[in-house]
């Protein structure tokens, strides 16, 4: 059995792919998934030139991490998992708009204490928010994101997909990853995006 351990923002739709992604690589391939929290807007605190769309996109980001990391503090890290796509699926299928109502709609589907919710406002969960956010983007060694994922002391940013594949395409995509991001002096493969993120 391989661990893939991924750090996601639940905003980011890239992230959001990834993980759908990865889920459907358990499907195919011996692997399990574990998920942790990251911050877009921890990552992005202080930092000059940032496009204003950008500045404003991430303006929301950091209540639904905060409601995360209480209800990983609660429950575990297992419970990660299931509340990201409880979130997830209302913010990216969804559309539905980042706030208390979100929160609380996703922890009830979960049986959930929906009290939970008023993390999002409480910067008593902030050290804890900064410790995931670190374990898993320090090893990267640069500012680069999410998705983040580590295979054993292998970390790496990405893949960055659309859409998502499904079946053995997610498998050879995963046979791919490990393969490029395993190679001792590998850094980069990259080309430009031609699409936005599809979600599905």
């Amino acid at each position: 059995m391989t661990v893939a351990d991924m750090w996601f923002d639940p905003k980011c739709p890239w992230a959001w792919n990834a993980s759908r992604w990865l889920l459907e690589v358990e499907r195919v391939r011996d692997v399990e998934v574990r998920f942790h929290v990251m911050s877009l807007w921890l990552l992005n605190k202080g930092r000059d030139g940032l496009a204003e769309w950008y500045r404003n996109w991430l303006a929301d980001t950091l209540g639904p991490v905060r409601v995360l990391i209480a209800a990983e503090h609660k429950y575990g890290t297992p419970i990660l998992r299931d509340l990201y796509t409880a979130l997830g699926n209302r913010i990216h299928h969804d559309k539905a708009r980042i706030g208390r109502e979100l929160y609380v709609a996703a922890l009830a589907e979960l049986g959930l204490s929906t009290d939970l919710a008023d993390a999002a406002d409480d910067p008593a969960h902030d050290e804890a928010l900064r410790r995931s956010h670190h374990a898993g983007l320090d090893p990267v060694s640069e500012d680069l994101g999410t998705p983040t994922i580590h295979v054993g002391r292998n970390a790496f940013f990405g893949p960055v997909v659309t859409p998502v594949p499904r079946g053995e395409a997610a498998g050879r995509l995963w046979d791919g990853v490990l393969l490029v991001s395993g190679t001792p002096g590998f850094f980069e493969l990259k080309r430009g995006r031609t699409e936005s993120p599809r979600v599905d």
